[in-house]
């Protein structure tokens, strides 16, 4: 009991999903029914009709409909549940061909032959990291790479947190202001009932924004170490690292790697003009991310046996994803089923009632940030909240785009410090950096980002509709 770490008494995301289940089940006892008249867009969308509230029939949830919620849940959210597991085994194929890996290790051959150039090319390896945030949503795939950064900024000058910097804050800027994530803005769309991908063009500038502030931020760190070990807040624990630990594969970039790399540049592109041109939605994303493993896996010159494991193992390592996403929508069959979600919003509603909109979508980021320390999964937090914040923003004269926005930097800045977070804990585990340590070093930029988050919210509410 003694060897504990106080992390381990933090219940994971699938408990804290049925206590709210719970917790909504007993409140179809206390809260009043309610509607709502829905009207129907021009675009066929159905959204609340604002001042049309009035009271109905209460209907109560008991133990049998709390046990049935969870089936129900994966039932309703089919459709989002089978488009993470294509999107996790297809990047699995790919992660699987080592074209990835192999294009990081080029990167860093070229910062030993050109030490004099060392700042800029961590600063274009964050950039790299940062794409895969805001594209296919990098995360766990941090783990793996930190054990690559880490002795690269060691031996580089730097230290441990410069190396945890480099890949995790990288993909965690890009995750934040992510304008292709399909775990955090496609679902959270697709919930909303918003065309996926949809508003990329201001999504581009946040993420563009995001990612120079975390450039700029560790930059700023590397120069005030650089030559000057001894004010590393690692200092003591570098100075005798063992760097064995951390040797892994050596594997050069290849023709096979390079083809893949293009091929993963080329449906990027391809679900660009999809999404923004010819109306993609859903089934058609993941048609195009399998038929991205199966192309990668081709060029690659993987063959079948290792290609179906490795799709296999990329949908596994999305099963708990999945499991939340269903249980979360199960929370939303109880409330629908009892009728209080309309009595809900007309409550928050009232709350901001009279309030500017730039400061009520502040109350929304204010809320995603909250939540997210115990719901550290984007996709279930878009699961849990978006089906209460999409209709609260049309109640708020927000639109649904800028909702989902203020979902995804609420959700993104938090996963950089939340001790509820599997990644976090597990790359500071990798790194030996304690969490009080890391905590001293990342929370001036975590209150950069957020300042900077509040202000990219104002300009959709104020100065034009966000579509």
């Amino acid at each position: 009991m003694a060897n504990r770490n106080w992390t381990d008494l933090i219940p994971d995301a699938v408990t804290i999903i049925l206590f709210f289940m719970a917790v909504v089940g007993l409140m179809t006892w206390i809260i009043p029914a309610g509607q709502f008249e829905m009207t129907t867009t021009e675009t066929g969308r159905e959204v609340v009709s604002p001042g049309t509230f009035e009271r109905g029939e209460s209907n109560p949830q008991g133990v049998t409909s709390f046990l049935l919620a969870p089936f129900s849940g994966l039932v309703a959210a089919a459709s989002i549940i089978a488009f993470v597991f294509m999107v996790g085994g297809a990047f699995k194929v790919v992660q699987a061909t080592g074209a990835i890996n192999a294009g990081l290790r080029g990167i860093v051959g070229l910062s030993v032959r050109f030490p004099r150039f060392k700042a800029y090319l961590l600063a274009l390896l964050m950039l790299l990291f940062s794409l895969g945030g805001a594209t296919f949503g990098m995360s766990e795939e941090v783990l793996v790479f930190v054990l690559i950064t880490i002795p690269l900024a060691i031996k580089m000058g730097y230290d441990s947190i410069t190396g945890v910097a480099i890949p995790f804050v990288g993909a965690g800027a890009g995750f934040a202001g992510a304008f292709l994530n399909p775990f955090t803005v496609g679902i959270a769309q697709g919930i909303a009932e918003v065309p996926v991908f949809t508003g990329i063009g201001y999504r581009l500038l946040v993420w563009a924004i995001f990612t120079f502030l975390a450039i700029w931020y560790v930059l700023r760190y590397m120069k005030s170490i650089d030559g000057k070990a001894e004010r590393s807040l690692m200092y003591a624990v570098d100075k005798d690292r063992d760097l064995s630990e951390f040797e892994g594969n050596q594997e050069k970039l290849s023709v096979r790697h390079v083809g893949v790399l293009g091929i993963l540049v080329a449906a990027l592109v391809i679900l660009v003009v999809g999404v923004t041109q010819m109306d993609w939605y859903i089934p058609e994303i993941s048609a195009l991310f399998f038929a991205l493993g199966l192309a990668s896996a081709v060029v690659g010159g993987m063959g079948i046996k290792k290609t179906s494991d490795a799709f296999v193992k990329g949908a596994e390592e999305m099963v708990l994803a999945a499991i939340v996403i269903g249980f979360a929508r199960g929370i939303l069959v109880l409330a629908e089923d009892g009728q209080i979600i309309h009595t809900m919003l007309n409550w928050a509603a009232s709350l901001a009632d009279g309030l500017p909109a730039y400061i009520s979508v502040q109350l929304m980021f204010i809320l995603q940030s909250f939540l997210n320390f115990f719901v550290p999964s984007g996709s279930g937090q878009a699961a849990l909240t978006m089906p209460i914040m999409a209709p609260l923003s049309d109640l708020l004269e927000i639109s649904r785009q800028t909702a989902v926005l203020a979902f995804q930097l609420g959700d993104g800045i938090s996963n950089l410090i939340i001790p509820t977070s599997g990644v976090v804990m597990a790359i500071l585990a990798i790194a030996k950096i304690p969490y009080h340590i890391w905590f001293k070093w990342v929370w001036k930029l975590l209150l950069i980002f957020t300042i900077a988050a509040m202000l990219l919210l104002i300009p959709p509410v104020v100065f034009f509709e966000y579509l």
